[in-house]
């Protein structure tokens, strides 16, 4: 016994002692359980997790054995490695820190480390079936998925668009790397990744980036529009695999991009839509309770609603007073773009403005903004328009306003 309660201290305890809480509006968490009743499937990580609860449980040998069968098939996976052997030392002496090989680099110990901390957290304490991440407001129905990832956590999170259920639910969870530094990237070479509402936009040969990136690269518009006018600058930010001499990397190890396993990416491509599916990176998610969610996007529906209806209505006034005065858009200020349309509308008779697969995404940076995209089919008297648009809105004077439009 004496042996087991040694081990487990020098392998668990960093990850078990501290009851870790998950961050939902009123800080509600589900109770921790135990390991082999967190495991959903026989993929690595959740076999990873089996092997910590036979060690917790005084079942040192089968322990080992599912370690050894583990690295038969991942023989890269170096946390597996370390774990089989501290297994291995304890048989002949009690052991009292993490990572006991002679030598060992402690900052590769170190490493590996952090890594099982963020595994175990993730699994000891998963999202509230009854929770969603505050930023997928709305997915419009061809947006079949939606990325959101958890820095700290160091967790990327699927969510699937649920039409029939109307509200976007958890299809998988994957441990992820991202930048040495952490979080809020504001400049090219900080070794940050970036907090924002971003799109993947193209699917990368693996052939032609390197064996560097794994099984393959899918880089997304950091910097998007807002993070220019926040004078944030910086490129090549990429959800990417890993080297084919490397199973998973320690959570902060990227120069900014976010990092899979190959074999959690190649899982994850299969759901990617390129152009299409949002990437929500936040320092920290923050979860709400679906009817506090629900509230919170009838509330911005009925703001862009106001807008489409006052644009509609040829009172200039009416239409510019949902545009903050800090709008931008290309070379136009709210003064220009006030001007130009008192003089568009002077010759309009009607305007008709429909709007379809609308999108609305919480930023999950400092600011209050939301950004909203969709498909808008315009018709009045002299023009008929259709175009792909995206706006940025911002909480002004107490309300929501237009900061930036564009198409998208």
């Amino acid at each position: 016994m004496k042996r087991r309660i040694v081990l487990s201290a020098a392998l668990l305890s960093v990850c078990l002692a501290t009851p870790v809480v998950l961050a939902v509006s009123g800080g509600r968490a589900a109770p921790p359980a135990a390991l082999s009743e967190a495991i959903p499937d026989s993929g690595p990580e959740a076999r990873l997790l089996d092997i910590l609860d036979e060690v917790e449980n005084d079942r040192l040998d089968r322990a080992l054995e599912k370690t050894e069968t583990l690295l038969r098939q991942y023989p890269n996976f170096r946390l597996a490695h370390l774990i089989k052997g501290d297994l291995l030392l304890a048989r002949s002496a009690p052991l009292s820190t993490f990572g006991n090989v002679r030598d060992a680099p402690r900052e590769s110990v170190s490493d590996l480390r952090e890594e099982i901390v963020a595994r175990l957290d993730a699994y000891r304490n998963p999202p509230a079936a009854d929770y969603v991440p505050r930023y997928l407001l709305q997915m419009p129905q061809d947006q079949k998925y939606a990325i959101v990832i958890d820095v700290r956590k160091a967790r990327l999170y699927l969510y699937q668009n649920d039409i029939q259920a109307g509200y976007p639910r958890l299809a998988a969870d994957y441990y992820m790397s991202y930048g040495k530094l952490g979080a809020d990237k504001t400049r090219e070479g900080d070794k940050k990744t970036p907090t924002g509402v971003y799109h993947v936009t193209s699917s990368l040969d693996p052939k032609k980036v390197g064996d560097f990136y794994g099984t393959g690269a899918y880089p997304i518009n950091y910097p998007n529009e807002w993070d220019k006018r926040q004078g944030r600058n910086g490129h090549g930010i990429w959800l990417h695999g890993t080297p084919p001499d490397t199973f998973s990397r320690p959570p902060k190890a990227s120069d900014g991009c976010m990092v899979l396993t190959n074999a959690d990416l190649d899982a994850l491509a299969r759901n990617l839509q390129i152009g299409l599916t949002p990437v929500i990176i936040s320092d920290s998610v923050e979860w709400l309770p679906l009817d506090e969610w629900r509230r919170e996007r009838a509330a911005l529906d009925r703001k862009i609603e106001e807008w489409r209806s006052d644009w509609e209505s040829r009172d200039v006034d009416r239409y510019l007073k949902h545009y903050s005065r800090k709008f931008v858009s290309g070379d136009q200020n709210l003064e220009r773009f006030a001007a130009r349309k008192r003089q568009v509308n002077a010759r309009k008779e009607w305007i008709r403005v429909g709007l379809s697969n609308v999108s609305m995404f919480r930023d999950p940076g400092k600011d209050e903004l939301i950004v909203v995209s969709f498909d808008q089919d315009y018709r009045s008297n002299n023009l008929n328009n259709r175009m792909k648009k995206r706006q940025y809105w911002i909480r002004e004077d107490g309300t929501w306003k237009i900061v930036f439009e564009g198409s998208a």
